[in-house]
């Protein structure tokens, strides 16, 4: 397969399709949480038990400096805290907002399950250096190889057509919650926008428990 450059993995189609805009949806007044807590037909990524008091779902973009923040400055604080202690279900959906962010997406799917949250960490961890490369593909391969992915198995997971319509599902259901932009968190349904910083985690959170 040729090397696809920055400026083409840009333009190009995930899975052979066309990155298309989402629906824009009307502004609910209220979620539906228990429409909000369903998993969708790829199922949900969540650390912490399905009985916590609390639920809090980040819908996050690979390619979002903003999600990066959060996950490289906060995440571990928030989830040693609320998750490990059991009082915290954390789920993690994506919402692509272009075709590097699904392409990384689509690895961490595609990665052994009980790793997931490790690639996450990962393409978060270098987004500065990944996301900026000449050579795109490269870049996002070499994190890949870190958890046994190959050239073949990579250009397979990418090609995985099943899977991005399943990715675009996702981000269609955040639209229908009104998510608009990325970091958006629901706080047992509460929406909250921005990378929270674990003292705005702790005053929306503790009143919960």
């Amino acid at each position: 397969m040729p090397k696809l450059h920055r400026r083409a993995f840009l333009g190009a189609s995930v899975g052979g399709l066309l990155l298309g805009t989402v629906p824009v949806a009307l502004a609910q007044d209220a979620v539906n949480v228990d429409e909000l807590h369903a998993p969708g037909q790829l199922g949900d990524k969540a650390l912490g038990p399905a009985a916590a008091p609390v639920t809090v779902v980040e819908y996050a973009s690979m390619s979002c400096p903003h999600c990066a923040h959060f996950h490289n400055t906060t995440f571990e604080d928030f989830r040693k805290k609320y998750v490990d202690t059991g009082e915290v279900r954390f789920v993690f959906r994506e919402f692509p907002l272009n075709a590097p962010a699904y392409a990384a997406a689509m690895i961490a799917r595609c990665a052994p399950a009980d790793r997931y949250f490790e690639v996450i960490a990962r393409y978060f961890a270098e987004q500065d250096a990944w996301l900026v490369a000449e050579n795109l593909k490269a870049a996002t391969l070499d994190i890949a190889k870190g958890f046994g992915f190959t050239e073949q198995s990579f250009d397979a997971c990418l090609s995985n057509q099943a899977l991005f319509a399943g990715l675009e599902e996702v981000k269609k259901r955040a639209v229908s919650f009104g998510v608009q932009a990325t970091p958006s968190f629901f706080i047992n349904g509460r929406k909250f926008e921005g990378a929270l910083s674990l003292a705005e985690l702790e005053s929306h959170i503790d009143p919960l428990l």
